[in-house]
């Protein structure tokens, strides 16, 4: 029985443009030349590569994340659920994203990492402006880390302005406010330099919220995505310090941190805290 006849070649149609000596290209409009040529491995061994596009690659998401939640809080400010809603949903899949780039991460074995880890000095992710960002707009404030971004005065004068930033969760409590919920006058005009701490008043708006969820729709939604975000961000912040375990077990950070026991205290720090007690509480 004869095989039917298999066409591997596709032809070059005539009306794809191949001149781009006068417009702009593919990879003018992303900037390619610049971007693809920014890896530069200070050792010669072959992991390192994988390890500086992880990293960077990593910094882009968390550059559109930082992008959707800085729109998600003007929304939410002005009341326009809708649009809120489809940029924190872009915001969990960003994270879901950037959860699996450590699986590939994964693959650098301890030997093979331990080549090159000397050459990096002090470099750490913990000096990331891109995570610190995100997390002070979600309300993870802590001062003192804006600090290690003293040496970059654009980076140091933008975190320093999200640290007194109400953060997306102010600008929702402040929103139940608006609907009529009452809520404690220092958890409106709190110092937002300082972490957001859980308060019985607004834990109390939550539980109404949920126990009317058809009288309070847009909250009751509102207040499920950002589950969906504190979810996503845990499940990447979990398997962070799994894959920094799984390469350098107990060892010191290369920024000088603890290592695996500073990224676990991290687990255990909620954005949205009263989101969580109210289940208990239904």
């Amino acid at each position: 029985m004869s095989c039917p006849h298999q066409n591997n070649f596709r032809p070059l149609e005539e009306s794809i443009h191949t001149d781009f000596k006068d417009s702009m290209s593919y990879g003018d409009y992303l900037n390619l030349n610049q971007i693809l040529t920014a890896q530069h491995p200070i050792s010669s061994e072959h992991d390192e590569m994988l390890f500086i596009v992880i990293h960077q690659a990593s910094e882009l998401w968390l550059k559109l994340a930082g992008h959707e939640l800085s729109a998600a809080i003007t929304f939410i400010e002005s009341e326009q659920f809708g649009p809120a809603f489809k940029v924190i949903s872009r915001v969990k899949q960003i994270f879901l994203q950037l959860t699996q780039s450590w699986n590939i991460l994964s693959t650098l074995t301890p030997v093979d990492y331990l080549k090159f880890r000397d050459d990096l000095g002090q470099s750490s992710g913990f000096q990331s402006y891109g995570y610190r960002k995100i997390e002070f707009m979600l309300g993870n404030k802590n001062k003192d880390l804006i600090k290690v971004h003293a040496a970059n005065e654009v980076v140091h004068k933008e975190l320093t302005q999200l640290s007194n930033s109400p953060s997306l969760y102010d600008v929702v409590i402040k929103i139940m406010a608006k609907r009529g919920f009452t809520l404690d006058a220092h958890v409106l005009n709190r110092d937002y330099n300082n972490p957001y701490q859980e308060n019985e008043s607004v834990l109390n708006a939550w539980v109404n919220v949920y126990q009317n969820a058809e009288q309070h729709f847009e909250l009751y939604e509102l207040a499920e995505k950002l589950m969906d975000i504190e979810d996503s961000f845990q499940n990447w912040r979990f398997k962070h310090m799994y894959t920094v375990q799984r390469i350098i077990g107990n060892k010191q950070g290369t920024g000088g941190s603890s290592g695996v026991a500073f990224l676990k205290k991290a687990l255990e720090i909620s954005f949205f805290p009263e989101l969580l007690t109210l289940r208990t509480k239904l």
